[in-house]
């Protein structure tokens, strides 16, 4: 798919620059984030100093780019009506039933996902693994939010829907948290709103609930204060919803909501950063559109490679947003 290049909006960001900046957002705050997966701050610090930029040599969306497309493209095929049975028979046919890439489906709630549904189960029984409380949801969950602009609890309805398939609990929630906060977003709700969006929409008192509130309590206090806030310490798996939610949304709290500090501060805070960031990028890409992402960030972002979902390869994000969003109105056309 072509996809032409993102236009200032005048005044107030336009639903559509609004949604290509929360997928293109995504985008480069995974290819941002890549490099600095599963590293501790001072890791990151040895190797590159400050991450201000990519550090890649060819930056590209990893996992988290391919099944953000994956959902959005499922969105647009059965939109609010969107069921189980659907999300199932996309996995089939665009992941299990396919040769897979060099990624071999991705991260551990993927893989396990997968491997249920090879073996004949469905959802929600497809869901129960080891893994189920990943961030693998919340990658995927900007798109939702795209398509229920303003509507922050239909958001979390259609998302936990898709993640009935692959997750459970907390993963769920996760998923939920960034797909409500996105929406918010997408209709200029400022960053307090944004979050307060997230936090309605997923129990009080979840670890989901609690850490993002930990974190964006201490977001004032900077990025190792929200590290510390909500980092589980000692657990050798970096990919915790209820963690990597927290993380972006303290970034984009820290921020208040600038694209570049939102992104870069989950990136250079380490731990599932491809993924912290990417959520960081679609919250405050929603937030200021895509007019607000640096033009060198946004330009090398090309379609996806299909590394982890060969099916995907080809769909650039900036071509999902466009089927998610309904096109500006003509002005001759209102006008009549």
């Amino acid at each position: 798919m072509a996809a032409t290049a993102p236009t200032a909006p005048r005044g107030a960001a336009a639903p559509r620059e609004r949604a290509r900046g929360a997928l293109l957002g995504l985008a480069v705050g995974d290819a941002l984030g890549a490099p600095a997966e599963n590293l501790k701050p001072s890791e990151i610090r040895a190797r590159w100093g400050r991450i201000t930029g990519y550090v890649a040599e060819r930056p590209a969306g990893t996992d988290d780019t391919e099944y953000a497309i994956f959902s959005g493209l499922l969105l647009a095929r059965h939109g609010a009506a969107l069921t189980p049975a659907h999300v199932e028979a996309a996995w089939h046919e665009w992941i299990a039933d396919r040769d897979e890439g060099p990624f071999r489906g991705a991260g551990f709630s993927e893989r396990g996902t997968l491997e249920n549904l090879r073996r004949g189960l469905a959802a929600p029984i497809s869901a129960q693994h080891r893994h189920a409380w990943s961030d693998g949801l919340a990658m995927r969950a900007a798109p939702y939010g795209v398509f229920a602009a303003g509507r922050p609890a239909e958001a979390a309805r259609l998302v936990a829907v898709d993640g009935s398939v692959s997750h459970d609990g907390e993963g769920i929630y996760g998923g939920q948290a960034v797909a409500a906060g996105v929406a918010a977003a997408m209709a200029g709700a400022p960053v307090v709103a944004v979050v307060a969006a997230a936090l309605a929409v997923v129990p009080d008192d979840s670890w989901t609930a609690r850490s993002l509130r930990r974190a964006v309590t201490a977001a004032h206090r900077g990025e190792r204060a929200v590290r510390s806030a909500v980092v589980v310490g000692g657990y050798p798996w970096t990919d915790l919803a209820p963690e990597a939610v927290a993380l972006a949304f303290g970034a984009y709290a820290a921020a208040d909501g600038d694209f570049a500090d939102a992104v870069l501060g989950a990136v250079n805070m380490g731990r599932d950063a491809d993924t912290t960031a990417a959520v960081a990028g679609a919250l405050a890409g929603a937030t200021r559109g895509a007019a607000a992402i640096p033009p060198d960030w946004a330009a090398a972002i090309g379609p996806a490679r299909g590394s982890c979902l060969p099916a995907m390869a080809g769909h650039h994000v900036l071509d999902v947003a466009d089927l998610l969003t309904p096109p500006a109105p003509d002005p001759a056309e209102t006008h009549r």
